[in-house]
């Protein structure tokens, strides 16, 4: 079930549940342009207490405001004890996470292996 999308020119920030956890969809740009978006979705993705899964493998490009985004959502739902998990984040926001030095800071969950 799809709770929210939204979309700027060139990224997407969608908040879906699926099997009983929250995902959070980073696609695309995340960046300054979905500064508005981002904090709608952070509501969302907090407001039923379900574990958060942040699914950036379809970034393509995460400037410091969408770092921002995903660090500020760790927090708040570290605050109400929230689990949030990485799904395979993609070589971009992995670049940034260590460039940073929090690489460590949000725990990943195992890489999915394809079904046959």
């Amino acid at each position: 079930m799809e709770l929210i999308e939204h979309s700027a020119a060139a990224g997407t920030i969608t908040v879906e549940t699926q099997e009983g956890r929250t995902v959070v969809v980073l696609a695309g740009e995340i960046d300054a342009a979905l500064r508005e978006e981002a904090s709608a979705s952070m509501g969302l993705a907090l407001i039923n207490g379900l574990p958060i899964v942040v699914d950036s493998s379809p970034a393509t490009f995460i400037d410091s405001s969408g770092l921002a985004f995903v660090l500020q959502l760790h927090l708040a739902a570290q605050e109400a004890g929230i689990p949030v998990t990485l799904r395979d984040p993609g070589r971009v926001v992995r670049d940034v996470l260590e460039m940073v030095g929090l690489s460590s800071e949000l725990p990943h969950e195992p890489e999915r292996v394809a079904s046959r």
